[in-house]
């Protein structure tokens, strides 16, 4: 992401003039930059943008700067590099994902994930598990197989039985939970299934759902407004499934006694770190990561309904009891739904990145072949996939020459899309479905993919002429990448990597690089007037300098830490408060006292003012030398690519 530093900030700006009044403002190497491409740029970089002379000047300095190492590593081919042509590809997909979709629908559906996290729903399913790449037949065995379910419910018979009884629901947590989930809000199940569930009246059992699962029905129970996000902290007893009822006792005694020693005052956190079995939590307190509408961690029912019972932060709950052991929860922080402009930007990543962006990307499709008039040709020249292809797909050893006709499969802005390109599409995707897919159902999955992608890699080739703002970005990230790359070569590396050059520059500029008056000394920083007199006395009496800093630091501080810290080095005399203006002399100095700090020091050395070696300025010295060179390099590319500016349109903005 270093590169991004030189990218201007990518937000995007709807800032463009029309090709009529966007006149040329700049030239490098005979290629243009109008008004508009500085404008935007100029924009970017000044949030609170003057367009004085003085102000557009400064900026067009650096402006061209930046122009001119752009065209130099044009001219030296850095923008052939596999490398960095791929790289660029990366950032285009990445930047080009925002246009692929259908902009009201994803709206849409930002505003609908809202509403729903403003409630909780409770429900119950059931699941026959199949292949999302199933066989037709397997999947309507699937569907069938829960009709039939869904049936004897209707008919009266228990939900849950239904669940847990023979040839009944496949999820394997319905012996424990007879197909409970409890309650959960957007977000937090995979959204066909959230989609059923808020579309299902309470009392309901929805029609088969489709997830990557298999298929589900479900029933509603209950719905409740959302009870906001809480963080709580716990105290565990464990238990597990071979403890006896004797160990399920002691358990219960021992949460019970931790339980009156918190009413007693003891502190929660010391009662985490001696008695809770929860390893994870207990360096932090016990505090668990957040819960509650609008995350994606869920807690167990009886858990979370007793973190939400608590009313008030620090307040904690009686003992609960869950499948994992004894609880005492206490609040930490709790927050209900915020408003839906400050969460609007999370809830569009999460939009982006569940099943909904493949719903507004679908109907996004469906609108591209309306603009760009499709016309399918499938039924007919789709046939011979039908034919040629066999279980040698499978294994990679269809012959994709077999197809003998060129037909054309369908056409999008009068392209055509034919027979041999769907079979280079085919050959290069052979392990996208199981063996157990018939050879028609893989052809019209492996087709409807095929065309998608189609679309939509077309419709991105047409982003820079439809979209300006998306060009705009594309030449920044283009240049940014040209920018560093060139940088690191003739610059950065090259300053580092050149020592003799290094050491030539150093030489040549030893004046900036100076110590001012220093003292090597040992620094006793003490917490009273005592501890210093203790300190200078025991130095004193140490006549053979024997006593090190490291004696002094255990015989002060062997009751309490809190006593004396020692800094050695070598210290600026100007540069350190409290050696500034003490006249300190070689040896040890007596006891004094700043800023109700107690200090005594003992000099080693007196050092003069004089010249940082090469390596203790090697830091500064490097970085100036970048400089240097940058400059020096600066001043050959201005002779190497003619720039002209025309001033005329460069002051005309703001006007």
């Amino acid at each position: 992401m270093k590169k991004v530093i030189f990218i201007v900030s990518v937000l995007f700006s709807t800032l463009f003039l029309t090709a009529q009044t966007d006149p040329v403002l700049m030239e490098v190497n005979g290629k243009k930059v109008t008004k508009s491409d500085f404008l935007q740029i100029y924009l970017k970089n000044n949030p609170t943008p003057k367009y004085d002379k003085k102000t557009l000047d400064e900026y067009m300095d650096l402006f061209k700067k930046f122009k001119l190492k752009v065209a130099e590593a044009e001219v030296l081919g850095y923008d052939t590099i596999p490398r960095l042509k791929k790289e660029l590809e990366g950032y285009r997909k990445s930047l080009s994902a925002p246009y692929l979709v259908d902009n009201q629908l994803n709206e849409a559906l930002v505003k609908e994930s809202y509403e729903r996290l403003k409630k909780e729903i409770k429900a119950s399913h059931i699941l026959i598990k199949v292949s999302e790449n199933a066989s037709s037949a397997d999947t309507l065995a699937a569907y069938n197989k829960l009709l039939a379910l869904k049936k004897r419910i209707e008919n009266g018979e228990d939900f849950a039985t239904v669940a847990k009884g023979a040839g009944g629901s496949e999820d394997p947590s319905v012996s424990q939970n007879g197909g409970d989930l409890g309650y959960f809000t957007a977000f937090q199940m995979v959204f066909p299934f959230e989609q059923a569930a808020f579309n299902t009246p309470v009392g309901k059992v929805s029609n088969p759902i489709r997830t990557k699962f298999g298929y589900h029905i479900l029933k509603v129970f209950d719905v409740r407004p959302a009870r906001g996000t809480i963080t709580v902290a716990h105290i565990m007893v464990a238990l597990s499934k071979e403890d006896t009822e004797q160990d399920k006792e002691n358990a219960r005694k021992k949460i019970y006694e931790i339980h009156d020693k918190l009413k007693q005052g003891a502190s929660f956190e010391e009662m985490v770190t001696k008695y809770s079995d929860d390893f994870n939590s207990n360096e932090k307190g016990g505090v668990l990561p957040p819960f509650g509408s609008g995350t994606t961690t869920r807690m167990l029912p009886e858990f979370e309904d007793a973190a939400f019972a608590l009313k008030s932060e620090g307040e904690f709950s009686q003992p609960v009891m869950t499948p994992y052991g004894y609880h005492i929860l206490k609040r930490i922080s709790w927050k209900d739904i915020a408003s839906y402009e400050s969460m609007k930007k999370e809830l569009q990543n999460k939009v982006k990145r569940d099943e909904r962006s493949k719903l507004t990307q679908d109907v996004f499709v469906l609108n591209l072949k309306k603009e760009y008039n499709y016309i399918s040709n499938k039924d007919k020249a789709i046939k011979p996939f039908y034919k040629s292809l066999d279980s040698n797909y499978f294994s990679g050893n269809w012959k994709k020459e077999s197809i003998l006709t060129d037909e054309v499969l369908f056409t999008l802005a009068k392209q055509n899309y034919t027979q041999k390109q769907f079979a280079e599409y085919l050959a290069k995707n052979t392990n996208a479905y199981p063996k157990s897919t018939s050879i028609n159902d893989l052809v019209n999955l492996q087709f409807k993919q095929w065309e998608k992608s189609s679309i939509l890699s077309f419709e991105e080739s047409q982003l820079e002429a439809k979209y300006p703002e998306f060009k705009a970005l594309m030449q920044e990230y283009h240049d940014g990448i040209l920018l560093y790359e060139v940088m690191s070569d003739k610059v950065w590396n090259k300053a580092s990597k050149d020592t003799a050059g290094l050491r030539v520059y150093y030489n040549n500029n030893k004046q900036n690089y100076m110590w001012k008056d220093r003292l090597n000394a040992v620094v006793y920083e003490c917490a009273n007037a005592d501890v210093a007199n203790s300190v200078y006395k025991m130095l004193k009496k140490d006549k053979k300098d024997t006593i090190t800093s490291k004696h002094v630091l255990e015989k002060i501080n062997k009751d309490t830490e809190l006593n004396l810290k020692v800094k050695t080095n070598k210290f600026e005399v100007s540069e350190t408060p409290y050696l500034k203006d003490k006249n300190l002399q070689k040896g040890l100095n007596i006891p004094y006292d700043i800023d109700g700090k107690h200090y005594v020091i003992k000099v080693e050395e007196v050092l003069p003012a004089g010249p940082k070696s090469i390596d203790e300025a090697k830091g500064v010295i490097t970085s100036d030398y970048q400089s240097y060179l940058e400059k020096k390099w600066l001043e050959e590319l201005t002779q190497k690519h003619p720039i002209k500016i025309y001033e005329d349109v460069l002051y005309s903005i703001g006007q």
